[in-house]
């Protein structure tokens, strides 16, 4: 396309320049020296062409500086900016590992923090002071080797008024009651428990009923609840006294099996005498009667307690 246009402009160059000779010519022959014209014509010509030629190839030369320039110019731009936009990747993908290392380290960190925290907060505390009741009370439990003593087990029927059957999860303590009826024995005791089953008069129970003559009666397993202590039906185990005097004091054949009973329950489950405590403790009832009204007698079965494990 360039060689056709460079044709073109160079066959008009030598036609224009013809015409400029043929003028000339005409000219000297208006003179009449046309011997000269002729000598010297051909020389001219040639000099002329070569003139020519060189005006063609100074004008293609101004033409096509502006257009190589232009060209080489803009392949300069182009790759300016592909090694811009191959910088700018380069950062980015940088930038994207710097900054994901960053979220690595600092979660990391907080493993860390979080690990040594937790150690830290674990980490045992120095044991508090023992106060000396409290030491009394663990060489208590540690000292205790009481035995079962003889018990009947008549277990009641289950019933939802006496014996619901539901599990006892735990035994923390022991309540010590009266029957709140003077002259009934154990036996006359544990058949009113059992009738509750029938009349559904109200409900209640106990695990043990301590006659008055000293006779142990077993009326619920030990992993079930009674119906005794509203509050503590779900951690303890109580125990029904049988009386014959009105003021409830216990007969000593009770009263000592009662330190037997308590002594091996304590032993069973690893109990102090600070778990031993009347139905009064819990509710403000007046049971036991003879315990609640002569606080002293109540201090001195614990004493005497105390004693016989030890």
């Amino acid at each position: 396309m360039q060689q056709g246009s460079a044709r073109q402009d160079f066959s008009l160059i030598l036609e224009e320049n013809g015409r400029s000779r043929n003028v000339a010519g005409g000219s000297r022959q208006g003179t009449g020296n046309r011997g000269y014209q002729g000598s010297t014509r051909s020389g001219r010509q040639q000099g002329r062409g070569s003139a020519d030629i060189q005006l063609w190839t100074d004008n293609r030369a101004r033409n096509e500086r502006p257009a190589r320039t232009a060209s080489r110019e803009a392949e300069i731009r182009y790759r300016r900016a592909m090694r811009r936009k191959k910088r700018r990747r380069q950062i980015m993908i940088v930038r994207t590992v710097v900054g994901s290392c960053a979220v690595v380290l600092m979660f990391l960190l907080i493993f860390v923090l979080w690990k040594l925290g937790s150690f830290l907060w674990t980490k045992e505390k120095p044991a508090e002071p023992v106060s000396a009741l409290q030491r009394e009370e663990q060489q208590f439990i540690a000292d205790n080797q009481s035995g079962r003593p003889v018990i009947t087990e008549d277990f009641l029927t289950p019933n939802e008024y006496s014996r619901p059957g539901e599990p006892l999860p735990e035994v923390t303590e022991i309540f010590v009651h009266y029957t709140a009826n003077a002259g009934t024995s154990a036996a006359q005791n544990r058949s009113y428990f059992e009738n509750l089953g029938i009349t559904g008069e109200t409900s209640a129970s106990a695990h043990f009923v301590i006659g008055y003559n000293g006779e142990i009666i077993q009326c619920l397993p030990l992993d079930e609840i009674g119906y005794a202590v509203k509050e503590h039906n779900y951690n303890s185990v109580s125990i029904e006294c049988c009386y014959l005097q009105e003021d409830g004091k216990f007969e000593d054949a009770t009263y000592q099996s009662l330190l037997q009973l308590l002594g091996w329950l304590m032993n069973e489950y690893d109990l102090g005498p600070s778990a031993i405590k009347r139905h009064y403790d819990s509710s403000g009832k007046l049971c036991p009667k003879y315990f609640v009204e002569h606080e002293d007698a109540w201090e001195q079965l614990l004493t005497d307690l105390k004693k016989q494990i030890s």
